[in-house]
């Protein structure tokens, strides 16, 4: 069976939030794609707001960038459930 991957467009304003609290943290986009698990290019996808992240990778974000209130509800919110280890940007 073939497994199609949901695509989400992602929200307004995600990506220049994400790359506020980036900069707010100190993170380059490649200190912050490891502290997610994912290559930096995917970062910038997602600062660029092409890209919706996995759970597993908006929660990664989430501690790495300390996010809470409305910032992690609106990464968690367009988060797509069925993107895993097998997802082209995980590293490893």
């Amino acid at each position: 069976m073939v497994m199609i991957r949901e695509r989400r467009i992602p929200p307004q304003g995600l990506g220049s939030m994400l790359r506020q609290a980036r900069e707010r943290a100190g993170l380059s986009q490649s200190a912050l794609a490891a502290a997610a698990g994912v290559r930096r290019p995917y970062v910038s996808k997602l600062e660029d707001s092409a890209r919706c992240p996995s759970l597993l990778v908006a929660n990664a974000l989430c501690a790495a960038l300390a996010l809470d209130g409305d910032e992690a509800a609106l990464l968690l919110g367009c988060a797509v459930d069925d993107a895993g280890r097998s997802h082209p940007w995980r590293v490893g």
